[in-house]
């Protein structure tokens, strides 16, 4: 009689540790689709890279500098475009255009830099390699900030002395003007151009450096803006967690649809991955040509740009050894592939960023969706893309989940006004 009931009550165990298996909570991923998603978590995103060709990248002091510089209108022609006009801390760092302006109308939508110390290249196009090569561009840009280098150089001169100097060293004398005219530099216009033509090449250089330790203490500002984690974010690492009520609490029944699409059948992956979903490569995806601007080849021109940069990672200018240049030494530059090729933008806070594409051709998500559904051809080059026949409802769905990946700016609060 007692092994009968020894025995029943075995029974009665398994049994009852079969029905417990048969209800736990089980995931609703693979492990192979559980990796991807490990990859796309923000808890993934490795240490800031070290930028080798600006030594003061990682400088409180040119941090603290550049955030005064960033927000600074006088650093215009006009005296009121500064870098904060077209990258707003309230629009996550973009200024919510189809195309930029400053002094005047740019050919291209303001990419945000939120992110951007983790990207070997810098603007639609790659054309600069480094956030300080890449704050200097529009500052002498004729339709951005509109200025010239010893304009500049004055206005630190008047205005920043003692900030620039307990970073940089002692500013050299600029005040004869026979030497340092008020508006010289290397740009288009022919009076400025030719007034930088006529001075000395110590002075020009002299000139030059105080430029770019400007462009390197606004890149080590920059470098403090990185994203926030998303709600995306949380209901990842729930799942990584294996934390059943925050993973069924986190997202809604149709973001989670609309991720399995991302990864899945739209394969936005391809281009959109990594945790800052960006691979920082060059895409053809048949992106139509504004109407009223000219044909836009994208990367085509941009490395071409790179490669005879005055600032790229091998100048003069920059502090990198040769050795830490891989990227440039041995990028391609060249092939079909590049013709009308542009950098995918990060779909971190991508709901906060509309017009979409390099020239702001889409108002809206669903606009950007439906073109990739149809696949048209390009305008130049070859597109990437084939049709994704999705529907709708499913449109709507990824839509939903890229609405999760909003998670704002993270960085102390104090450096995302003006100083």
């Amino acid at each position: 009689m007692k092994k009968t009931f020894l025995f029943a009550g075995i029974v009665f165990v398994i049994l009852a540790a079969l029905a417990s298996w048969a209800f736990w909570p089980r995931s609703p991923w693979t492990a192979e689709e559980t990796d991807l998603l490990r990859g796309l978590w923000i808890g993934s995103l490795p240490p800031l890279p070290a930028d080798p060709s600006n030594r003061y990248a990682d400088d409180p002091r040119a941090a603290a500098f550049g955030h005064q510089l960033f927000f600074d209108p006088r650093f215009s022609s006009t005296g009121d475009v500064s870098c904060a006009t077209c990258h707003q801390p309230e629009l996550m760092f973009t200024d919510g255009r189809s195309l930029a302006e400053g002094v005047g109308k740019t050919n291209r939508k303001t990419m945000t830099v939120i992110g951007t110390a983790y990207s070997p290249w810098q603007f639609w196009d790659g054309r600069k390699d480094s956030q300080w090569s890449q704050a200097l561009g529009p500052l002498e840009s004729a339709v951005e900030h509109g200025g010239a280098r010893t304009m500049y150089v004055q206005l630190i001169v008047e205005h920043y002395r003692a900030e620039y100097e307990s970073i940089f060293g002692p500013l050299p004398n600029f005040s004869d003007q026979s030497r340092f005219p008020a508006l010289a530099g290397p740009v288009d216009a022919p009076t400025t151009r030719a007034a930088w033509d006529a001075m000395t090449p110590a002075d020009r250089d002299a000139v030059t450096l105080v430029f770019v330790n400007l462009g390197k203490a606004i890149a080590a500002y920059e470098r403090l803006l990185l994203p926030a984690p998303s709600r995306f974010d949380q209901y990842v690492e729930a799942v990584l967690n294996k934390d059943w009520r925050t993973m069924n609490t986190t997202l809604t029944e149709d973001e989670i649809a609309g991720l399995r699409l991302f990864i899945g059948k739209a394969e936005c992956i391809q281009c959109h991955n990594g945790a800052l979903f960006t691979n920082n490569d060059f895409h053809n995806t048949g992106v139509p040509t504004r109407q009223g601007l000219p044909l836009d080849r994208g990367r085509a021109t941009g490395v071409q740009a790179l490669l005879n940069d005055e600032f790229n990672c091998l100048s003069q200018w920059s502090d990198a050894g040769e050795q830490d240049c891989a990227e440039l030494r041995f990028l391609v530059s060249e092939g079909e592939q590049l013709e009308g090729a542009f950098k995918p933008s990060t779909l971190r806070n991508i709901a906060e960023t509309a017009p979409y594409m390099h020239a702001g051709q889409f108002a809206s998500l669903d606009e950007v969706l439906m073109h990739y559904n149809h696949a048209p051809i390009s305008p130049t080059g070859h597109t990437e893309l084939e049709r994704l026949h999705i529907n709708r409802f499913e449109r709507d769905q990824i839509i939903a989940f890229l609405r999760t990946l909003s998670g704002g700016v993270n960085a102390d609060p104090k450096w995302l006004q003006a100083p």
